[in-house]
């Protein structure tokens, strides 16, 4: 069985995944997709599955195909990466599948966009279609804010700014929730604590044990089911806490980092990422 692990860096998640697959017998290799020059119809990856870990989210959702098109099965598979990596394809994803979610409009043009947010109502939360970490999100608290970032966003954003993307902004106590999902089970959850609006630990936030309760457990794994026609895979879902509404799926993470989720939650998360690929390997001999 040969495993491969697709990653240019290698960060503390990704020596633990190579730590977990050793503890269970498994050699793993490791493939840099900065060094993959890929002859179309003739690439043959050495690996039985490959579970990807790639930093670049498009260089990781190019890769993927060129396996899966080599007849190598990957974890999360290209289209469930590609569905998790664009907000809009998430969010169409999850409201076909009935699970709620933050009222979310979309919008094309900078004056569509400013009618968006007035239709969600201030504040609102205004995020790029594709990124990560808690990163170039805003809240927009009225008017005179929105066409400030509306105008910025269109003289100084990359295409893919001049997609606006209007969530409503969900008055949450402090906190939010991110669990672990693995194929549909989730198996540990965390909340992220922080006196800012914006909890990611990457932005600061303070992460500590989140029971998961049987409401978590369905939602997520609806959510996981919705990104991934079914199947579910390694995925982190992050939940916002609505007063009225309960939980709510905020976004659905594809190459998630656990680090700090650990030792808060008393999971060996890696381990059960490398017991779900070799699981993964073993259905598909025997089918």
């Amino acid at each position: 069985m040969r495993i491969g692990i697709l990653c240019s860096r290698v960060r503390v998640e990704e020596k633990l995944l190579f730590a977990a697959f050793e503890g269970l017998g498994v050699p793993v290799v490791r493939l840099d997709e900065r060094a993959i020059a890929a002859r179309v119809g003739d690439y043959a990856p050495e690996a039985d599955v490959i579970l990807e870990r790639s930093v670049s989210t498009s260089a990781g959702l190019i890769a993927a195909q060129l396996f899966e098109a080599a007849g190598v099965p990957v974890i999360n598979t290209s289209a469930t990466a590609s569905v998790c990596a664009d907000k809009v394809r998430t969010t169409l994803a999850l409201a076909q599948a009935g699970v709620p979610q933050p009222r979310t409009a979309i919008a094309l043009s900078p004056e569509a966009a400013l009618q968006a947010i007035e239709q969600i109502g201030y504040p609102a939360v205004l995020k790029p279609p594709v990124g990560s970490w808690g990163r170039l999100l805003a809240r927009v608290n009225d008017r005179d804010a929105a066409e400030a970032i509306i105008e910025h966003k269109e003289v100084l954003g990359g295409i893919g700014h001049h997609i606006y993307y209007v969530q409503e902004y969900i008055d949450k106590p402090a906190r939010d929730i991110r669990a672990f999902v693995i194929g549909t089970e989730t198996i540990a959850a965390i909340y992220r604590s922080s006196p800012h609006w914006i909890t990611n630990t990457a932005r600061g936030g303070h992460a500590s044990n989140c029971p998961v309760t049987p409401e978590i457990a369905d939602l997520c794994g609806r959510a996981a089911r919705s990104v991934s026609g079914g199947a579910g895979g390694v995925l982190a879902i992050d939940l916002l806490e609505d007063a009225e509404r309960g939980l709510l799926v905020c976004e659905v993470n594809h190459t998630m980092e656990f680090r700090n989720s650990i030792d808060t939650t008393g999971v060996n998360i890696p381990e059960h990422i490398a017991r779900y690929v070799l699981d993964s390997v073993g259905e598909r001999q025997h089918a």
